[in-house]
């Protein structure tokens, strides 16, 4: 974006050149005063110094890129903003289980399925520890064999609906347990929700982009003929010489635009690509 907003910098102070030049002959042919030479002069300046802004962030940005691949700073060889390949269009409507890409969404599902697996673990504590063993028959827990498992079982069982069963731990565990399961279902359920606006909202950001970008190329196409017949004009009529400057910095300042636009577009595909998880697997 920094390189295409430069160029169009570089390009424009060609045309604020050429204008000048013109504006001087004009002056000198008694067709055009100082005021227009010096209002082109100074609308020049004043782009110059945007340009020395542009290659300072630039370098700063080469810097960066070289800092992160643990580099001595130096020039970044890339392509340009137009070069840059991406979807221009998306299907519409995204499945919802492409949320399940993501590493929020995945690790809520896990704590709700650990959360289910704690609960009914509490809940088998209220149950006694038999176990069929084929030949062994009968066994509890600590691995001995239960005679009379009849018996065994009446007297456990009939422990259950007594008021407090082993001083309340099971039923206290139990009720934790079914408490962290329905807060693990609801964070899980608002991970949903905050990934389908996470993705509406980078849906939403590469549609407004595109239509900027579409709207910025009509207006630029404009622009430049608006350009060249001012231009023209100002050969014949000096009273045009505030129209040309105009007409020559709004074009610069819609260019410029342009490369804002295009960059917004490529960051709303990349927000709508992580905000799925990564996209498909």
């Amino acid at each position: 974006m920094l390189d295409s907003q430069l160029e169009t910098g570089e390009r424009t102070l060609q045309s604020w050149d050429r204008s000048i030049r013109v504006l001087e002959a004009l002056k000198r042919a008694g067709q055009a005063n100082d005021v227009a030479v010096l209002q082109a002069r100074s609308n020049r300046m004043q782009l110059e110094a945007s340009v020395i802004s542009l290659r300072k962030s630039i370098a700063e940005t080469e810097n960066t890129l070289s800092a992160l691949l643990a580099q001595p700073s130096h020039r970044i060889v890339r392509g340009t903003l137009a070069e840059a390949d991406f979807p221009r269009h998306v299907s519409v409507g995204v499945p919802a289980q492409l949320l399940s890409n993501r590493p929020d969404v995945r690790r809520a599902e896990h704590d709700l399925a650990r959360a289910f697996y704690n609960t009914n673990v509490a809940r088998a504590a209220f149950y006694p520890s038999l176990t069929l063993s084929g030949t062994l028959g009968w066994t509890n827990n600590g691995g001995g064999t239960v005679a009379n498992p009849g018996q065994w079982l009446a007297n456990v069982l009939g422990s259950l609906v007594q008021p407090l069963f082993d001083k309340g731990a099971n039923a206290a565990a139990l009720e934790i347990a079914k408490a962290q399961q329905e807060e693990a279902s609801l964070r899980f359920r608002q991970s949903l929700l905050d990934a389908g606006k996470e993705v509406n909202n980078a849906l939403a950001h590469w549609q407004a982009a595109q239509q900027r970008v579409d709207v910025g190329a009509r207006q630029i196409e404009t622009l430049r003929e608006a350009v060249r017949r001012t231009e023209a004009l100002m050969r014949h009529s000096p009273a045009t010489y505030l129209e040309v400057l105009t007409a020559q910095q709004s074009l610069l300042d819609a260019e410029q635009a342009q490369s804002s636009n295009r960059f917004d577009e490529i960051q709303g595909i990349i927000h709508l690509y992580r905000a799925l998880g990564g996209g498909l697997r």
